[in-house]
């Protein structure tokens, strides 16, 4: 049974997903608000999806401040990079410059509003990816952040890239972190398997802290349910 709701929803998702990477270079030609809507629509049906033909649910803990913040958050699986896409709004997104590369796609993720990272840190990228992120703040967007840089397996709790101790000094927002426990369903290879997914939304915190301070508690929190 589990083999046969992985089928139906490779035959179902991934050709959906083929349409949604499509057409975004339209969307974005027509502007970012245009992006945004149709890369929520991407992820809510992605949503719909995991619920309907994995038996996989989401239970979200925790609440979300008004307005701006920093979302650092665990990454164990694909799961969370769509789900917190929907649940915050359509989030400006922190990915890795090689993605930013690619063709066609890392154009339409840059007029999503996608903050590169260039993990070679030369002062140039780094004031390219702190206007980016101040520019998505000033429309009221939240930031997501996967601090520690990739996928990691349940238990797993490597240290934080420097890069987020950069954003959080500049842009002198809140921060939330935001725990999951995904990969128990969702490993990184094999089988999903049907259950809850946990996505907690931990104690604000806020800005101003010292590097060491503010690295000590996000990592904390986006591992307590490990």
């Amino acid at each position: 049974m589990i083999a046969l709701r992985n089928l139906v929803f490779a035959c179902i998702f991934y050709p959906v997903s083929l349409f949604f990477a499509a057409s975004a270079p339209v969307a974005a030609f027509i502007g970012q608000s245009a992006m945004i809507d149709h890369a929520t629509r991407w992820t809510r049906f992605h949503n719909w999806a995991t619920r309907v033909l994995l038996g996989i649910t989401i239970r979200v803990e925790g609440t979300r401040p008004a307005g701006p913040a920093l979302y650092p958050a665990k990454h164990q699986a694909m799961f969370e990079t769509l789900a917190l896409q929907a649940l915050l709004d359509g989030p400006a997104i922190v990915l890795k410059q090689e993605l930013a590369d690619l063709p066609i796609w890392g154009w339409a993720a840059r007029r999503y509003g996608a903050i590169v990272v260039d993990r070679d840190a030369s002062a140039r990228a780094l004031r390219g990816m702190m206007r980016d992120a101040a520019a998505a703040v000033a429309v009221g967007r939240a930031i997501l952040i996967f601090p520690e840089g990739t996928r990691v397996a349940p238990g797993a709790q490597p240290p934080l890239k420097p890069g987020f101790a950069g954003l959080y000094r500049m842009l002198k927002l809140p921060v939330v972190p935001v725990a999951t426990d995904s990969g128990v369903v969702w490993p990184r290879k094999g089988l999903k398997r049907p259950g809850v997914i946990t996505l907690r939304f931990g104690e604000v915190i806020p800005p101003g802290l010292d590097r060491a301070e503010i690295e000590a508690r996000v990592h904390a929190a986006i591992n307590v349910l490990d």
